[in-house]
């Protein structure tokens, strides 16, 4: 497991307060990494795969599977849910996923280093850290809740300026969208979970939360985010646009 992050300030600034649905009171906003505060996840991997020169249909065919039992509350076991707990390591899961894939030569795939060359085109996306900062910059406590594909991902240097407290699944044991994961990332906060705002690009994951008393945000590009947390919450985010909430 990596080291746990600890970039808690509660207790720094005093608390907002907005009734929003069915009265409740959001003190907290909780996000997803990857695909959020991140370049969306598909052409990150695509760009890997051109890349690395790796079949397409291999790569589908494994993931389809893997991917599918994951997110399925009764689906079987496989590598994703290894890795994202944290009980087999990065260098484990790529050996793994290499001997499931063929590069566009037949040849075999390069496990070390697959995790890292995986999300080299991911970037930072400017106007979700904006976001982020603007909303805990109006009094709301803020928290990342990210599933881990390995621990070398987060350029951590960033978080102390976004974050009030940060989970890492393979860190704590647990994944989304166990509904556990989603009380304890609350409760880092100090929080009940129906006073968290939760914002995810996977929607079984928003579902979850919304199980668990969330409120739900499903993410889908930068504007509609803003858009939507601007509605709840009443922090002017001028980049929004119409949003979509889950309900």
């Amino acid at each position: 497991m990596c080291p746990t992050s600890d970039v808690s300030t509660l207790g720094k600034r005093a608390f907002r307060i907005v009734i929003v649905i069915d009265g409740k009171e959001i003190r907290g906003v909780i996000t997803d990494w990857a695909g959020v505060l991140t370049t969306p996840i598909l052409p990150t991997v695509q760009a890997w795969i051109q890349a690395d020169d790796i079949d397409w249909a291999s790569y589908r065919t494994v993931m389809r599977t893997w991917v599918f039992d994951a997110y399925r509350q009764d689906g079987s076991r496989n590598p994703i849910h290894a890795l994202e707990r944290g009980e087999c390591s990065g260098a484990e899961f790529e050996r793994l996923l290499a001997a499931e894939l063929l590069r566009i030569d037949g040849g075999p795939v390069v496990a070390d280093g697959l995790l890292r060359r995986m999300f080299a085109a991911s970037l930072p996306v400017p106007a979700m850290y904006d976001t982020i900062r603007a909303l805990r910059g109006a009094g709301f406590s803020t928290a990342l809740l990210s599933n881990s594909w390995g621990c070398d991902e987060y350029p951590r240097a960033d978080f102390p300026a976004l974050f009030d407290a940060v989970v890492i699944s393979a860190e704590v044991g647990m994944r989304k969208p166990e509904p556990g994961i989603f009380r304890y990332a609350a409760g880092t906060l100090g929080l009940e979970p129906a006073e968290c705002v939760f914002i995810d690009d996977v929607e079984a994951n928003v579902n979850a939360a919304v199980a668990g008393s969330m409120t739900g945000v499903l993410h889908t590009d930068v504007a509609a985010t803003a858009a939507a947390l601007q509605d709840l919450l009443g922090v002017p985010l001028t980049w929004s646009r119409p949003a979509n909430l889950v309900p």
